[in-house]
C-alpha cells in the first residue's frame, strides 16, 4: 500500500476552495459540470486503455459520475476508490469504495493503475507537491489524468447591449481576479500541467484542449451563474452592486448573450513501466504502451 504524509500548509484546513455552496447550489453545480465535462473526461480516460481489472482512484469525486463510469469499465475484477472532502453525493457499490478524505493529507491506498483528478489542483497552493504524491501512488505503467479550467479570458460573441457586456466583464473580473486569485486559485495551472508531468518523470505526456460556445440558458452560462450565486456576498464586498448581480443573473438566461466558455484542458502521463530492479511488472490487461487519443 502506498501512502503519503500530509502536505497541508499550516492553517489551510478546507479554506482553499472559494465556493461555499448550499446543498441545492452544490448539487446544481455538480450536475452542470457533469453535463459539460464528463464526456471529455471519459474520452481521455478511455484513451489510456482503461479496462477490466484496473485499480483506479478518483480525487475530488463530487457527484460520482466519473467514479461510476470508471467502475463500469473496470468491472468486478477491478476497483475504484472515490475520495472527496464532502461525500454526501457519493454512493458505494460493488467495486466502488467511497472515502471522505482531503488530498492535502496524502494519497489514500494504492498503487493505482489510473488516477483521475478534475478541477482540484488549481484550487490548492501545494499543487506541485500533491502532483508528486499522486505520481508516487501510481503502479508501474499507471496513468495520471488531470483536468483543469483555464480562464478567465472569456470572449463575448454577442450581448443584448454594451451595458450588459460591461456588467458581465465586471462580475467576471471580481469573481476570478479578486476572489478566485485571492484564495490562491491558479488559472495558469491548466497550461502548466503538461510540463509539470514531465518534470516529475511521467512519460507519454499529452494534453487535449476542449472549448465551446455557450449561450444564455445553456449549461455553460448556468454553471457560471451558479458560481456567482455562491459568491453573492463576497462579490458585493468587492464593490459590485445588487443591481449588477441581478442583471448578470438575467443575462445568463438570455439566449442573445453568447460567449466562448472557459477552455478545459485534460493532461495525461504514464509512469515508467519498469519495476525497481528494471524488470517488467505489468500483469495482463494493466497499463502498458501508450495509446493514442
Amino acid at each position: 500500500m502506498t501512502t503519503a504524509s500530509s502536505i497541508r500548509p499550516p492553517g489551510t484546513e478546507h479554506r482553499e476552495y472559494a465556493l461555499g455552496a448550499s446543498d441545492r447550489l452544490a448539487t446544481e453545480q455538480l450536475d452542470h459540470l457533469a453535463t459539460l465535462l464528463d464526456r471529455q473526461s471519459m474520452n481521455i480516460l478511455d484513451a489510456t486503455g482503461l479496462g477490466a481489472g484496473w485499480r483506479c482512484l478518483e480525487v475530488g469525486a463530487g457527484g460520482g459520475t466519473i467514479a461510476a463510469g470508471l467502475a463500469d469499465r473496470v468491472g468486478p475484477d477491478g476497483s475504484v476508490v472515490a475520495v472527496d472532502i464532502d461525500t454526501r453525493r457519493l454512493q458505494s457499490r460493488i467495486g466502488l469504495e467511497v472515502r471522505q478524505h482531503d488530498i492535502k493529507d496524502g494519497v489514500p491506498g494504492g498503487p493505482y493503475d489510473l488516477i483521475h483528478v478534475r478541477l482540484v489542483l488549481m484550487h490548492l497552493s501545494a499543487r506541485e507537491q500533491i502532483l508528486q504524491s499522486l505520481v508516487d501512488a501510481l503502479a508501474p505503467g499507471g496513468w495520471l489524468v488531470i483536468g483543469e479550467w483555464t480562464g478567465p479570458q472569456t470572449t463575448i460573441l454577442s450581448s443584448p447591449s454594451p451595458e450588459d457586456t460591461e456588467v458581465f466583464r465586471r462580475v467576471q473580473h471580481a469573481a476570478h481576479n479578486i476572489i478566485g486569485r485571492g484564495v490562491g486559485i491558479s488559472y495558469e495551472w491548466a497550461r502548466q500541467v503538461d510540463q509539470a508531468m514531465l518534470r516529475v518523470g511521467l512519460r507519454d505526456v499529452e494534453t487535449v484542449e476542449y472549448t465551446h460556445t455557450s449561450a444564455g440558458g445553456s449549461s455553460g452560462c448556468l454553471l457560471s451563474l451558479n458560481y456567482i450565486r455562491q459568491l453573492h456576498d463576497p462579490l458585493l464586498a468587492t464593490g459590485l452592486t445588487e443591481a449588477d448581480l441581478t442583471r448578470y443573473r438575467a443575462l445568463m438566461h438570455d439566449p442573445r448573450f453568447r460567449a466562448w466558455f472557459y477552455p478545459f484542458l485534460c493532461s495525461r502521463g504514464r509512469r515508467g513501466a519498469g519495476s525497481v530492479d528494471g524488470s517488467s511488472s505489468e500483469p495482463n490487461g494493466r497499463p502498458g504502451a501508450a495509446p493514442h487519443c
